[in-house]
């Protein structure tokens, strides 16, 4: 069951601050599990508005995982593991190089 009013806010939020990532990626997260195609709608908008913003990578690419849209998650995976190399975040790194090698190896799938 969706956090009604919490998505309320977080909308106001991104009404008051469009410009703010983190309001939209929150967003996102409030209807992860409640609403799995705003959640997609929203992770996708993020990527296309806010592609430096590494704290969606990871989460993106484990939901597109669990939907099973394997092309999508490999993306956000790899362009995530890129954008953490070019700005050494060597944490963000290490997690999203595991996690990948992980899905990898759990899907059957070739780098």
């Amino acid at each position: 069951m969706p956090n009604l009013p919490r998505i309320k806010l977080l909308k106001e939020f991104i009404k008051d601050e469009p410009e703010n990532p983190f309001n939209w990626y929150a967003l996102a997260l409030e209807y992860e599990k409640s609403d799995p195609i705003q959640a997609k709608t929203l992770f996708l908008d993020i990527h296309q508005k806010f592609p430096k913003y590494l704290p969606q990578y990871y989460t993106a690419a484990q939901f597109f995982s669990e939907i099973e849209e394997w092309d999508q998650a490999q993306l956000f995976f790899k362009e995530g593991i890129k954008l953490a190399q070019q700005s050494s975040e060597t944490k963000a790194l290490r997690e999203l190089q595991n996690s990948y090698q992980n899905f990898l190896f759990e899907n059957d799938l070739e780098d």
